[in-house]
């Protein structure tokens, strides 16, 4: 159901600062920690002593101890000794690769020897001061195609966000798909509109009128196997909407990274990233909490999706063209499973 193939998001530095992290990623049990030098480990979270969870353990001087009965791993996954035990001919356990970039921790759950961290996509809101980012994490019991459908179609704003961002005029506005340099991008622009509550708080944390007519943008870029990136924002009606200077708008960039943990299971790492008062922390807080709130309303819509669809996965799901640009990155997913399968019976021969 998931490539494996390729880069996901497992976490972030935040999260294996003291101890190790244990977490699912494509099915395969990972523990996540630094080593002496302070770099990012990923080993099969498998104790090869009694097969206890090495994330059960502790980091001692840049080393990977077991917490069950003191065994030491090596970062290559090499057991490297045992109080009183003779252990150097244990087998190894999996190292897979991993990378730090943008603020997030990234690994590679499939063939090791196709590893390229130049496949990351670059992302200039990670990397310039000129932006500031606030995001966190939901698990989600969900396959993760389903949220990729929920991103790339927007409609559901007017439903499930009837309070915060959802208007009438996203049902009214045509949304328009296309496939471009391996991307799929659905877009959808709404001309002399009042901005729904969120935008107005946007609006005015910018200093910028709110009870005036603006124009709104949507373009939702989905870049395989599960990262979606979606440029929103608001300008003032008759100053070129998506192309208006930055003094009459307020955008961003809804960062979306979707890693699959099992087949009906997900991690979802959620953020905005603004490129207008980017040093002001309280505004960060501000909209990282409001952003939660709407998350959380899509959290649980998936939730009650997935134990409908788990009920009856006899049931074919209708297709609409608000639904083309998750069928689209369904393709895309496709033909990413279709070739590792290929691939791995080309090994095999």
């Amino acid at each position: 159901m998931f490539p494996k193939n390729t880069w996901y998001v497992a976490c972030t530095p935040e999260d294996i600062v003291e101890k190790p992290l244990g977490r699912q990623i494509c099915g395969e049990n990972i523990v996540f920690y630094r080593d002496a030098s302070g770099a990012v480990v990923a080993l099969e979270d498998f104790c090869p002593h009694r097969g206890a969870p090495l994330s059960l353990g502790y980091i001692d001087n840049g080393k990977l101890v077991c917490g069950y009965h003191g065994l030491v791993m090596g970062s290559d996954g090499k057991t490297e000794s045992m109080p009183k035990q003779r252990v150097q001919g244990f087998p190894c356990v999996r190292a897979f690769p991993v990378v730090e970039r943008h603020g997030f921790i990234w690994v590679w759950t499939g063939e090791t020897s196709l590893a390229d961290p130049a496949d990351i996509p670059h992302f200039e809101w990670a990397n310039s001061p000129d932006w500031a980012y606030g995001g966190g994490l939901y698990h989600i019991h969900c396959d993760y195609r389903l949220m990729i459908d929920n991103l790339m179609d927007l409609t559901h704003e007017t439903y499930v966000h009837s309070t915060s961002i959802g208007q009438k005029e996203i049902d009214e506005t045509p949304v328009k798909t296309k496939v471009e340099n391996g991307e799929v991008i659905t877009s959808r622009y709404m001309e002399n509109i009042i901005a729904p509550p969120f935008w107005q708080m946007a609006l005015k944390a910018n200093d910028l009128a709110v009870d005036v007519p603006v124009d709104r943008w949507q373009i939702c870029r989905f870049t395989p196997p599960s990262h979606i990136m979606i440029e929103v924002g608001v300008a003032h009606a008759g100053h070129g909407g998506y192309d208006a200077d930055d003094k009459y708008k307020a955008s961003s960039v809804v960062v979306d990274f979707i890693t699959p943990e099992t087949e009906t299971t997900m991690w979802y790492f959620w953020g905005m990233a603004r490129n207008f008062k980017p040093d002001d922390a309280d505004l960060t807080d501000k909209i990282r909490q409001g952003q939660g709130k709407i998350f959380a309303e899509d959290l649980e819509m998936l939730e009650q999706q997935q134990r409908n669809l788990s009920a009856y996965p006899e049931r074919k799901l209708l297709k609409l063209d608000i639904d083309a640009g998750g069928v689209q990155a369904r393709k895309m997913l496709d033909k990413m499973l279709k070739q590792e399968r290929e691939l791995q019976l080309g090994s095999v021969g």
